[in-house]
């Protein structure tokens, strides 16, 4: 397996470096990091079950990054340890349009949402949303949260009721937890002028914009008939 990846050009490269900044200030943990046909695809986790008895859905994103050549690449990185190196790159840049090559960080193993993978195809559309709708589903529910947990509450509560929140329905769109309105205005996915395009195959739902993709996995009792 390839220990390393490289980018078509900086512009790249500072994409990729947005991306993970605004992935880290909402869950600073790891990235997961797949390679297929020449794209790079880059998950980061936004909410996720913390235990069995943890009703949150899996809501990731994604962004995917064309490379100079195809790499056999399935790791997951310290999202830090990635975005030190770009930094250093960004800072060595010498040619705007030459690739760029990354090496990738040392895995960790013990990161359990990057055990469940999305499925690449047999996505059905379901219509579109607006920005609009998620962004107002994620300040109501940033803004409960807030309301809700106290100063000093302990990590089980503060869980529980993130759970809850985002793991509500938003209004007309009975299949899209509120989470995923949060994940997707978070990592700045979404545009006012740009519709939300919906699919849907199994349990999971995508929501995509020219800037990224949220991918929900919803627990199996919240499944429609």
């Amino acid at each position: 397996m390839s220990q390393s990846f490289s980018l078509s050009d900086s512009l790249s490269l500072g994409d990729l470096q947005v991306y993970l900044q605004r992935a880290g200030r909402v869950e600073d943990g790891s990235v997961r990091l797949v390679s297929a046909a020449g794209v790079l695809a880059v998950y980061s986790a936004i909410l996720y079950p913390r235990g069995l008895l943890d009703s949150s859905p899996t809501v990731l994103g994604l962004r995917t990054f064309a490379l100079t050549e195809p790499v056999e690449l399935d790791v997951v990185v310290p999202v830090r340890s990635l975005l030190d190196r770009l930094v250093r790159l960004t800072a060595a840049v010498t040619d705007a349009d030459a690739p760029v090559s990354v090496t990738v960080p040392l895995q960790v193993s013990s990161v359990t949402w990057a055990g469940i993978t999305p499925p690449r195809g047999g996505w059905t559309p379901q219509g579109s949303t607006t920005a609009a709708v998620l962004e107002a589903a994620a300040r109501d529910g940033i803004a409960e949260v807030a309301s809700v947990i106290p100063t000093g509450t302990g990590e089980q509560i503060v869980q529980r009721v993130r759970s809850e929140v985002w793991g509500r329905p938003i209004d007309a769109l009975d299949f899209v937890p509120a989470g995923a309105g949060f994940a997707a205005m978070s990592l700045g996915f979404l545009s006012p002028e740009e519709p939300v395009q919906l699919f849907e195959t199994g349990p999971w739902t995508r929501l995509s914009t020219a800037r990224g993709h949220i991918l929900v996995r919803r627990k199996p009792w919240s499944l429609r008939a």
